[in-house]
């Protein structure tokens, strides 16, 4: 395979794009090409039928893309769907769910872990379920955190509301004593200092966008499908609906400038 083809991102919106951001410092000779979901988003409240439909026509116009590897980027959509494409697609497909759980095993002293993420993702149990795999004794305390996305969306990450629901939501896991919170929503590491904040110095934070990155390297690597050093990265994206919008977003946390999105229907692949 051409070690120069790109690397395809999904999310079902903007969060993705933290793991864009960590696979960028990571990876710095890496193209990527990102299709944000934003005429479906969220994923959060969908069935998981939904969820895998909408992830394979995805998955088909970056396969046609000509990407050498896919990330899912979307805590929901690794949760439901990447058994599926791992299965069907022709490239390697990593999800963020696992390298989150695999983080969280590791730091976590006091085997009290907490997750954050939306209805479907701690629905799922996905990050229970990996983290108990490395370790069985942990306990994990899952808490769904809806309004953190559309805050984060709104430009309010530290806005008194966001810190007035973080507390909220928080308070049950840190009424267990989870040393360990892991932010399992693509979205919320643009939340960390405000969750960091209300959770206090004794609980480590996993973001796992950058674990993910860190995944992705090894994998590249093992594959020996390194891009080389011989070219700057031309990286492109592609939503499903509101393209200004989210190029603003975009140029507003990613290091780079100038990002041009254009719309795609990803409804006409099967």
């Amino acid at each position: 395979m051409n070690t120069q083809l790109p690397i395809g991102v999904f999310d079902s919106g903007v969060g993705g794009l933290t793991v864009v951001k960590e696979i960028m410092n990571q990876l710095p000779d890496e193209t990527i090409i990102y299709f944000g979901d934003t005429a479906r988003v969220p994923y959060g409240n969908k069935s998981q039928e939904t969820i895998v439909k909408y992830s394979r026509q995805i998955a088909q116009f970056l396969l046609k893309e000509r990407v050498k590897a896919i990330v899912i980027a979307c805590n929901t959509a690794s949760a439901f769907a990447l058994e599926t494409l791992q299965k069907e697609c022709p490239v390697p497909v990593l999800g963020v769910v696992k390298p989150g759980a695999r983080a969280a095993a590791e730091v976590s002293a006091n085997g009290r872990i907490g997750v954050i993420g939306t209805e479907g993702t701690v629905r799922s149990g996905l990050y229970g379920t990996y983290i108990r795999e490395i370790r069985p004794e942990v306990s994990v305390y899952g808490k769904a955190c809806p309004l953190f996305v559309p805050l984060v969306e709104e430009g309010l990450c530290e806005d008194e509301v966001t810190v007035l629901m973080a507390k909220r939501y928080l308070q049950p896991l840190l009424a267990e004593s989870v040393d360990t919170i892991v932010l399992g929503c693509t979205h919320y590491p643009l939340l960390r200092g405000v969750v960091a904040q209300v959770a206090g110095p004794e609980v480590t934070l996993v973001n796992p966008a950058f674990e993910t990155a860190k995944d992705l390297r090894e994998l590249l690597t093992k594959k020996g499908l390194l891009a080389r050093k011989d070219r700057t990265p031309e990286h492109r994206f592609y939503v499903s609906d509101g393209a200004e919008q989210f190029r603003a977003f975009a140029n507003s946390i990613l290091p780079c400038e100038m990002i041009e999105t254009d719309a795609v229907n990803v409804k006409v692949f099967a």
